[in-house]
């Protein structure tokens, strides 16, 4: 049976992204259906459009998202009909070298995408998927593995948010920077990452967790989430968490942009010996300059944490599981309940740095 559906596009470059219908692939063995019930709009696909990333196009937007299986296929033993899940914009594959060596974040099969051919058809051509996945689309039709089940009693716009904002934020503190009670941390920018990171620190026991960002407005957000101290970020920021971090500077600094300057930022807050974890994902050519003296005798550690250093499978489950036991609150993650025509504006807020995240809800 021939499936159609509507999905946001970007037809080509520089183009704007437009709601279009769109031909479903057949479900093929080790596949499944899933009707998207909820996605929320990331940088991920802001980059998609914005310069920063390069994918091929006709382009289907979206990758972050939670929804109910509706078909599987051959040989597909992990889901059923009617489960709700998680979808996973990079799933493992279990057998490259990577995942035999406990690091599935890394999988080589998946790492690195924007985009790849579903079988999507648009006017007769192939249509490309962001990250696997396009999910700003009424269905999609995925690898099993790209799928996690959760409890149903976890609501869709918040399962949705497990699939990446939460997942790499709270990654970035218990995995990557392993975040101990009663150290000092850092975090900038708080857009769904960067808040669900200050979240996570305050969960982890953190004894001063200081959120940064451009935005005056981002006070409430960073207090909802837990932020002890909340500071507007400026050309003296340095100076400004020494001074209320003992003169040190913070244990942890979790930059949640992607630029240069603030990945130089971060590093300069931290104190010796500290740790800068690199969260947001930047251009090609946008250079970190240190100098060599200076790694040295600073001693602090600089590293990336990529889609929160998790194994999806066990890492997804337990986060819904401390979103339901009420020991991760996410209310305040969501500031905008949106449809799928919204999108564009939404992406308009996230540019100027407004709100956290805006959810689809289909």
């Amino acid at each position: 049976m021939t499936h159609y559906m509507t999905g946001l596009v970007v037809r080509s470059e520089g183009t704007p992204a437009e709601l279009v219908e769109l031909r479903l692939p057949e479900i093929g063995p080790g596949q499944v259906r899933v009707k998207i019930r909820a996605a929320g709009v990331c940088h991920s696909d802001l980059s998609m459009i914005n310069g920063t990333l390069r994918p091929p196009h006709p382009l289907v937007l979206g990758h972050e998202a939670a929804g109910e299986v509706v078909e599987v296929g051959e040989h597909v033993t992990r889901a059923s009909v009617g489960d709700h899940v998680v979808l996973n914009w990079q799933p493992a594959c279990r057998s490259c070298w990577f995942c035999e060596h406990d690091q599935p974040w890394l999988c080589s099969t998946s790492h690195g995408i924007a985009a790849l051919e579903n079988g999507l058809t648009l006017d007769g051509a192939p249509v490309h998927v962001t990250l696997g996945v396009g999910a700003f689309a009424e269905q999609v039709v995925v690898p099993a593995n790209a799928v996690i089940r959760v409890p149903p009693q976890l609501d869709f716009d918040l399962a949705a948010l497990l699939g990446c904002a939460v997942l790499t934020g709270t990654g970035a503190i218990r995995n990557t920077a392993r975040v101990a009670p009663g150290e000092s941390v850092l975090v900038i920018g708080l857009g769904g990452v960067g808040l669900s990171a200050v979240a996570a620190a305050r969960a982890a026991g953190a004894g001063q967790v200081i959120a940064v960002d451009v935005n005056e407005s981002k006070k409430g957000l960073a207090e909802a989430a837990g932020a002890t101290d909340f500071v507007v970020s400026s050309e003296n920021l340095s100076r400004e968490i020494r001074s209320r971090t003992g003169k040190r500077g913070a244990d942890h600094a979790i930059e949640c942009v992607g630029r240069a300057s603030t990945i130089r930022a971060a590093w300069r807050a931290t104190r010796t010996g500290g740790q800068v974890t690199v969260v947001g994902m930047g251009a090609a050519d946008d250079m970190v300059q240190l100098s060599a003296l200076e790694i040295f005798s600073s001693a602090r550690i600089l590293r990336a944490s990529v889609y929160g250093q998790a194994d999806t499978d066990i890492e997804v489950p337990a986060l819904a599981g401390d979103v339901l036991g009420g020991k991760l609150p996410l209310d305040f993650l969501i500031t905008d309940r949106i449809r799928l025509a919204d999108v564009p504006a939404a992406f308009d807020h996230m540019s100027r740095g407004e709100g956290a995240r805006s959810v689809v809800v289909l």
